[in-house]
């Protein structure tokens, strides 16, 4: 840098005098000195020594303090000021050429505006967090040896409100921001300035004056967000309905008594409101309840389950063969619900249907506790979870965290899990015991069947060595499964000699280890697992290396193999992925004769289903010049800046034998039932491609197309060849999504159960915005129109002309209706959303 430009200063930027010794060796060049540096009240020796051992100037990078008390866990505006104005007496009467020790050149005030960012990174933005994440003892107001108080969100000399629909933050003075306006008027150039001088101007600077000027300010931000009751939430939905449809079971009008829907083809409304109610009683607790309110609600919607279904009328037949029309059940419903207390010891989480994160990255190697966030689906099925709360220890309690709940996930038993997570020596070791209080009955999608009242327990120990990573652990699962008989046969074939067994205790234990080498451009991994009859986790939410698919089920009855590898060359990274799969024992084949039937994980002990024999190969190709951004972040679509990124992925997977049965949910949506067969042995394939594109910073497209084939989930056995493809776009306040699939299940879980499929379906939804609208997360007030196409045939629901049902739940052509083409239903759906935060 010097030989480009011998005139131009260069500095470097240091934590405090760390190897000061060494720069003052290596680094002669350098003219300026920069230091990150925290010491409370005072810098001490720092500028004599900087003198002593190096000779150059010093600027203060950063340097400051929080403005809240960790103690009194409230905040502190006025030793926050008191410190800054010490910290900037000592930079200006060490001012270079002026006294002292001459070297000191001034400073950057960490920070103008609290980060509510610093404590979780990428999570709880819209929250600020009171975490005391590190100690330091020179801020003696709140410093308790052996304990955190530095609270990483509290720097800003401002405090924020909340923000609004752009997510902008309006900014309230604290009493520093008042003390350090005074401070900057202070030239310790200016004619006839000296030390003495300085000190006077210095000391005419009253911190509780600055303390009072901020009073109002506070009690402003205090009167947004820190009330005892305050609307925290309003909006709402207006949408209305036309739709229509050809050679389908939906009747062109309405019946008075109707049982199904569609109930009809035309025009109807839906009217849906959301009303939240927040108190923020300190600054360390807080709690939210928003309710939903309905108005009329549409019988004709295409799409028929929703979260304002519950609000249709319902009809019973009385004794005398009547039917009475019971009116809507549910016009007000409690939508959601939280509760959090950030205390000295501990962190309490209270949610109800608010999604909480997974423990896979922090020592649940078994994913004992997975991730709970359903986007739309939360919507779509209306179920009360997740529901529980989560303690996490501080302190002496550090590393220890605990959930319970009546549904803390999807068709999660009442249950009580407990996490201890420490560093011993060079080991990081985890240890969870999940205990299951009561057995769930019912539930609200197939996706999430209960599964048999259980315990658990897991250990993990990882360590690093070099580049490796290599992380081990056992599972006890399944102890309430002990002596219950299950099925098998000798081969797989439906002539098969019929068994029974019994669970052993042997069956309850299971083992994982995983290999990771981090080498720059070259990383790889591998694991393996021996997993018991009954030694079930769950599945694996985390992501190694990148954003491969294939992944360990967490099932019990297996033993499996993955290896994969990543190598970067400049923006493009080519990552092939490899799992083989083998249940202990496998499925019971389909057709064999009775007693033989096949296992569910209802009726047996166990089941074979996603631990299904499997030879499977992935290939992933990754082009992302902006890797901060990263691809395969969750939040991607939202932080993605690069004008073109995107990934190829391309899977193969070998079935050579079929599953066991799964369980499905009748046409009332709560009694389940077992499947009597299942899909068959076929090897399958799919590839997936993204593309995000962000041409301007008014402009971005994001879209994703998918090709391949796929079985149902119950017991069809027509494979499904099946592409699709979809497209979001936002340009300023406009936005367009689009959607088009070939041979593809409908939007339900039901559709891929029972093997339901439209040969066409199109949506295109096009909407303008009060503010720029996000990628990701709730919608800003908005007005717009959907459109929806769908053609039918014999597979598809609601499709009966030219065709009547076989008997065994299929369809025959009918002899009675000669030439009948296909059905299509369609809708027009106009929409205003306001939303008031």
């Amino acid at each position: 840098m010097k030989k480009m430009n011998a005139s131009a200063p260069i500095a470097i930027c240091n934590g405090d005098l760390l190897f000061l010794d060494i720069i003052a060796k290596e680094c002669k060049d350098v003219d300026i000195l920069g230091i990150n540096c925290y010491r409370g009240d005072s810098f001490g020796d720092l500028f004599s020594r900087v003198k002593a051992e190096y000779g150059k100037p010093v600027l203060f990078t950063e340097f400051g303090s929080d403005a809240f008390n960790a103690i009194t866990q409230s905040e502190a505006q006025k030793e926050q000021a008191d410190i800054l104005l010490k910290n900037w007496t000592e930079i200006y009467l060490n001012a270079a050429g002026l006294g002292n020790n001459n070297n000191s050149l001034g400073g950057f005030t960490f920070q103008f505006a609290d980060g509510w960012w610093k404590f979780g990174q990428n999570t709880n933005l819209s929250i600020h967090d009171t975490n005391a994440s590190w100690a330091n003892g020179g801020y003696v107001f709140d410093y308790v040896n052996g304990e955190n108080n530095m609270n990483e969100e509290w720097f800003g000399i401002c405090a924020k409100g909340t923000p609004d629909s752009r997510g902008i933050y309006e900014l309230y003075p604290r009493a520093a921001y008042y003390v350090l306006k005074d401070v900057h008027k202070i030239n310790p150039y200016s004619p006839g300035s000296t030390t003495s001088s300085i000190i006077s101007k210095l000391s005419d600077i009253n911190v509780m004056s600055a303390v009072l000027s901020s009073r109002s300010d506070k009690a402003a931000l205090q009167g947004e967000k820190t009330q005892l009751i305050r609307l925290s939430e309003l909006r709402g939905d207006i949408t209305t309905y036309n739709t229509g449809a050809k050679n389908t079971t939906t009747p062109s009008s309405r019946p008075k008594n109707p049982t199904s829907f569609p109930s009809f083809k035309g025009f109807d409304h839906t009217e849906s409101f959301y009303v939240g109610v927040a108190s923020k009683p300190a600054e360390n607790v807080q709690a939210e309840v928003t309710v939903n309110v309905l108005g009329n609600v549409a019988e004709n919607p295409i799409d028929e389950i929703f979260y304002e279904n519950r609000g249709r009328s319902r009809y019973i037949t009385d004794e005398s063969g009547e039917v009475v029309d019971l009116g809507p059940l549910e016009r007000l419903r409690l939508y959601s619900a939280s509760f959090d207390w950030d205390g000295k010891l501990f962190n309490l989480k209270t949610f109800y249907r608010k999604g909480h994160y997974h423990w896979g990255y922090e020592g649940d190697f078994f994913g004992l506790y997975p991730e709970a966030s359903y986007g739309d689906n939360m919507d779509i099925y209306g179920g009360e979870a997740p529901f529980g709360s989560e303690i996490e220890g501080k302190k002496y309690f550090k590393g220890l965290k605990i959930a319970f709940g009546p549904e803390l996930w999807w068709g999660a038993n009442p249950a009580l899990l407990v996490k201890y997570q420490r560093n011993i020596g060079k080991y990081n070791v985890a240890g969870i015991f999940h205990y299951d209080i009561d057995q769930r009955e019912g539930t609200t999608t197939s996706y999430a069947i209960p599964r048999p009242k259980n315990t658990r327990a897991s250990l993990m120990v990882e360590r690093n060595f070099g580049r490796f990573n290599i992380t081990t652990g056992g599972l006890w699962s399944g102890t309430t499964l002990v002596g219950r008989e299950f099925q098998a046969t000798t081969e797989y074939n439906k002539e098969a000699i019929v068994y029974s067994d019994v669970i052993k205790t042997s069956d309850t234990f299971g083992g994982k280890m995983k290999v990771v080498y981090s080498g720059g451009k070259f990383n790889a991994y591998a694991q393996g697992a021996i997993m018991g009859l009954v030694a079930s986790g769950g599945a694996d939410y985390t992501q190694t290396l990148t954003g491969w698919r294939l992944k360990d089920s967490g099932s019990g009855n297996q033993s499996n193999v993955l290896a994969g590898f990543t190598y970067q060359i400049g923006n493009f990274q080519i990552a092939p992925n490899f799992l083989w799969q083998k249940p202990l024992v496998g499925p019971m084949p389909n057709g064999i004769d009775a007693p033989g039937r096949l296992r569910n994980i209802i009726d047996d002990p166990f089941a074979v289903r996603d631990n299904r024999e499997t030879t499977a190969g992935e290939l992933l190709l990754t082009y992302d010049p902006t890797p901060a951004t990263w691809m395969y972040d969750w939040e991607n679509d939202n932080n993605e800046d690069a004008p073109f990124a995107a990934s190829l992925g391309f899977i193969y997977r070998h079935h050579p034998t079929s599953q066991d049965a799964a369980i499905g949910i009748l046409a009332n949506g709560r009694s389940t039932f077992a499947f009597g067969g299942a899909a068959p042995a076929h090897d399958l394939w799919e590839t997936n491609l993204k593309i995000a594109s962000r041409i301007s910073r008014d402009f971005g497209i994001i879209s994703s197309v998918y090709c391949g084939t796929a079985q149902a989930n119950g017991d069809d056995t027509r494979l499904v060849k099946r592409v699709g493809a979809d497209a979001k776009m936002i340009y300023k306040k406009l936005r367009l999504n689009a959607m088009v699939k070939f041979n593809d299940w409908g939007p339900y879980d039901y559709h891929r159960d029972f093997n339901l499929t439209f040969p066409f379906q199109c949506m295109l939804d096009f909407s303008t915005s009060l503010a720029k609208p996000k990628w990701l997360g709730p919608v800003s007030t908005r007005v717009g129109i959907r459109g929806t196409f769908r053609t039918l045939d014999q597979y598809s629901p609601r499709y009966v002309a030219g065709y009547i049902p076989d008997g065994s739940g299929g369809f025959e052509p009918s002899t009675d209706i000669i030439g009948a083409g296909r059905g299509n239903e369609w809708e027009i759906r106009t929409y205003i959303s306001f939303s008031i935060f």
